[in-house]
This record gives C-alpha cells, sequence and structure tokens, in this order.
C-alpha cells in the first residue's frame, strides 16, 4: 500500500515537472502558448491510451481496467503543460520579450 502511495506522489511529480519543463522550452523556442497543452491532449494521451488498451476488451471494461495512478499522472502532466502556458503569458505580460 505504501509503495503505490509513493509511487502515485514521486511519478505525479515527476510528470507535473517532466511537462512543464517541455511545455516551457517548446513556448520558448516556438513563441506559442498553449500549443504545450494541445500536443498532451492531442498526442501523449491518446499514445498512452493506445499503450494500456487491450483489445480483447470491450470500452467499458478497458476504461475501468485503468487504475486512479495512471489517471493521476495523466493528470498531473496536463497540469504541468497548463503551468508552463501560464507561466509563459505572465512573463510575456511582464514585459519579458525573449519569452
Amino acid at each position: 500500500m505504501l509503495g503505490a502511495i509513493m509511487f502515485a506522489v514521486v511519478g505525479s511529480l515527476l510528470c507535473l515537472v517532466l511537462f512543464f519543463g517541455i511545455g516551457f522550452i517548446l513556448n520558448m523556442l516556438i513563441k506559442t502558448t498553449w500549443l504545450p497543452l494541445w500536443l498532451f491532449i492531442i498526442v501523449a494521451m491518446p499514445l498512452g491510451i493506445n499503450a494500456l488498451w487491450q483489445s480483447d476488451l470491450s470500452v467499458m471494461e478497458n476504461i475501468r481496467s485503468m487504475l486512479i495512478s495512471d489517471m493521476i499522472l495523466v493528470i498531473a502532466g496536463a497540469a504541468g503543460a497548463y503551468m508552463s502556458g501560464w507561466t509563459i503569458q505572465a512573463l510575456r505580460r511582464g514585459g519579458y520579450k525573449m519569452f
């Protein structure tokens, strides 16, 4: 039980920081604000679902088989991508031209 909780905490922090960092760098290079969030929704989420999908189960059984820890990681990644867009937007409002 303690191992699952530690996995959820450490994994969610890693996903949050990873997607925040990647999103921040993409925002600086491409000069877009919300592209990393849309990339996460359009590319990363379907790839993750495809990796966990079991072809012998129905759609509802596949949804039920996804663990809460998987959903926590997805939410943490989406939060990191959103926070990177929000941070870049706040820096641009603050007058930083390189962002």
